[in-house]
């Protein structure tokens, strides 16, 4: 009998329409967990570097993960992995929801597309039966709208279905996959999902979940559960709203927004408006926002509630959480929420990313503004801010005009429109937009995560680590006093000794050493979470979590029955992310992709920044490229991955100090 996971994996071919339930090797539970991690080995497998985002081999996988489906508290993460077209790297967005416990009730770990389909089609999953359905009916309509039409096409009203919109069947490089109370956005897996003629994926299970050692899961649920009712009832404090309490950020519950709305930047990420959160203002967006909301709704197995039902004045119907309120309007400079909460609605309709598509149309309104693009572009655009990023939107996920050179995101559009465009490109990591922050002082511990996690995407990788020191050595004693969360007991003291100014400050403190530890540490609990498919918000992501490290093995153990202390498991997902790495350093990957854009911090210290990278580098065990070299992958069972890399030259001009050194002599 298996445990946690189901051993079945679902493998659908588009082109042929043949549909196979395969069964899984346990060993590669054991190796990598589930989740992310089988995912990553999948693709290493059978997705080789050649294989472009919209060649018939790029797979589509939905993954659920190792506790999907269990009793385990926000255990509903999906992972869909594929090379992303905006990247050329493996992306991997998550969706919430209900839709991977589902999958797991039906009998399957995962799904996985190849091939391209001739015609539209949508899978139907229920339990042992499985079926590919036409789909002509349901192209051109919305991804809110397909979930509901299957739904009743089925007579299933409780199936849980992942659609696209407009934009996915345009291949819009920011296409989200849509489903119910979440999406996943990030990357273009949208487009690649409209790639392949894939409308959408239904589900519904009535299966079973078997666990090695229930009861002993269970009392583990019983601490994890007491801990959560503790933080409910005791934010923490001396840290923002939103970082106070646990779960997903509770864009939804909070409406005060001085602190995202003034350190956040406007427009093209370009304008901090200090002073913009008036007593006139707030009144306002917080009498909006409560408007909108028709109530707030969780995720499969979760007590919180981080997103809302909205449905506002004329609007259909929608789910919105975390930060999808704020970024149209900070990007077209629009100073009201209830624009918000209308093209938000819309957007969720086309299918697409609310983090990136906001930032595309600013940079499309501000290179108009400059001359770049001309009134010939713009022909037929309304003249009023809400009216042209409507606009804009509409020719985006259309692909129509300008919309079609926009719709590849904000890097590829300024090297193909030129004429002075890429200068206005000032706020990409590797060819994916990012948050539109930009600060005064360069700190070391974002520097890193902004640089080298393959998420690349602020938001899903910082975490436990506060945002900034505490004010006082007091509070942050206070604040190190109760902190079971940590992995080793030297982090209170790195916290204690951070300081505002001075010498043990920003940019220089953390050290490279500490700082190298720290998001190391970070990196890790997003990778066990990726592979459980937890919540971020109740472990990696959040300030002093219920899931952490030191209570992660306990509940594998009983789940799976394998014997997983604090280190196997920190090997197990190390393993897992040096995988991931060799695996987009095949796509192309280089040290110098691995920097934030120029103008995030308005003071920069390039000599420090090189020293921190490196610093990390070596602590990973990787060379001064960031190519993990030959020992550090022999050591998590990654000989094979070191032979590829030798085969295809990478560690030619790659090597560690000493062999160079070894070389010469």
């Amino acid at each position: 009998m298996r445990y946690a996971e189901t051993g079945f994996n679902l493998e659908v071919d588009l082109a042929t329409g043949n549909i196979e339930r395969v069964e899984t090797d346990p060993k590669m539970m054991e190796l990598y967990l589930g989740g992310l991690g089988t995912s990553v080995k999948i693709h290493w497998d059978r997705v080789p570097p050649e294989v472009k985002p919209f060649d018939p081999e790029n797979l589509l996988i939905f993954s659920s993960g190792l506790l999907n489906a269990t009793p385990a508290f926000s255990a509903n993460r999906t992972v869909v992995t594929f090379v992303s077209p905006q990247t050329n790297l493996l992306g991997y967005p998550m969706m919430g929801g209900f839709w991977s416990a589902e999958l797991k009730y039906a009998g399957y770990d995962k799904v996985i597309f190849r091939n391209k389909s001739p015609e539209w089609v949508y899978l139907w999953i229920k339990d042992g039966k499985v079926e590919l359905r036409d789909a002509s009916h349901l192209q051109g309509k919305g991804a809110l709208e397909t979930q509901d039409l299957i739904r009743e096409e089925l007579n299933e009203p409780n199936a849980q279905v992942a659609a696209i919109g407009l934009a996915g069947e345009n291949r819009v490089f920011t296409a989200s996959i849509e489903q119910g109370r979440s999406s996943a956005s990030r990357l273009g897996g949208g487009a690649v999902m409209g790639d392949k003629k894939l409308k959408a994926i239904a589900v519904r299970g009535t299966g079973d979940v078997n666990l090695a050692r229930g009861a002993e899961f269970m009392e583990h649920l019983k601490e994890v559960r007491r801990y959560i009712d503790y933080r409910n009832e005791n934010p923490i404090p001396g840290v923002m709203t939103i970082l106070a309490g646990i779960g997903s950020p509770q864009e939804m519950v909070h409406t005060d927004e001085k602190w995202h709305t003034e350190n956040f930047a406007w427009g093209n990420a370009r304008t901090r408006r200090k002073g913009f959160w008036t007593p006139e203002i707030e009144e306002s967006w917080s009498t909006t926002q409560m408007e909108g909301i028709k109530r707030f709704i969780s995720c499969f197995n979760c007590p919180q509630h981080c997103g809302a039902l909205i449905s506002y004045q004329n609007t259909s119907p929608y789910m919105a959480k975390c930060f999808g309120k704020l970024t149209y309007s900070m990007a077209a400079y629009v100073d009201n929420l209830d624009f918000a909460w209308r093209i938000l609605q819309q957007a969720s309709e086309y299918g697409v990313d609310s983090f990136s598509t906001p930032q595309i149309l600013a940079f499309a309104v501000e290179i108009y503004e400059a001359g770049i693009l001309t009134d010939k572009d713009f022909e037929g655009c309304p003249t009023d801010k809400e009216g042209r990023f409507f606009w804009l939107l509409d020719r985006v996920v259309r692909r129509e005009g300008i919309g079609d050179i926009l719709a590849d995101g904000v890097y590829w559009a300024a090297r193909k429109i030129g004429k002075g465009a890429e200068k206005y490109d000032h706020n990409t990591i590797k060819k994916h937009e990012q948050l539109p922050l930009k600060l005064g002082m360069m700190d070391p511990l974002y520097y890193l995560m902004y640089s080298t996690n393959e998420k690349i995407s602020i938001t899903q990788i910082e975490g436990n680590w506060p945002q900034a020191p505490f004010p006082t050595k007091e509070a942050r004693e206070e604040f190190v006093r109760d902190w079971p969360q940590i992995p080793d007991e030297k982090f209170k003291q790195y916290l204690i000794d951070w300081e505002p100014r001075g010498e043990n400050a920003n940019p220089y403190y953390p050290t490279p050493e500490m700082s190298a530890e720290i998001v190391d540490w970070m990196e890790m609990l997003h990778n066990i979470d990726d592979a459980l498919c937890l919540c971020a918000g109740m472990a990696s992501f959040c300030l002093k979590p219920p899931y952490h490290i030191n209570n992660y093995p306990q509940l594998i153990s009983a789940a799976t029955g394998m014997n997983m202390d604090r280190e196997h498991l920190k090997h197990t997902v190390n393993r897992s992310r040096n995988l991931h790495r060799a695996y987009n350093l095949l796509r192309g990957l280089k040290r110098e992709d691995e920097k934030p854009p120029e103008d995030h911090w308005k003071h920069r210290f390039p000599e420090h920044e090189e020293k921190l990278l490196t610093t990390y580098y070596h602590y990973k065990g990787w060379n001064d490229d960031g190519v993990p070299t030959r020992e550090r992958l022999h050591e998590l069972d990654l000989d094979y991955v070191a032979a590829e890399l030798e085969k295809r030259g990478i560690y030619r001009d790659g090597k560690d100090k000493e062999e160079d050194q070894d070389d010469q002599g």
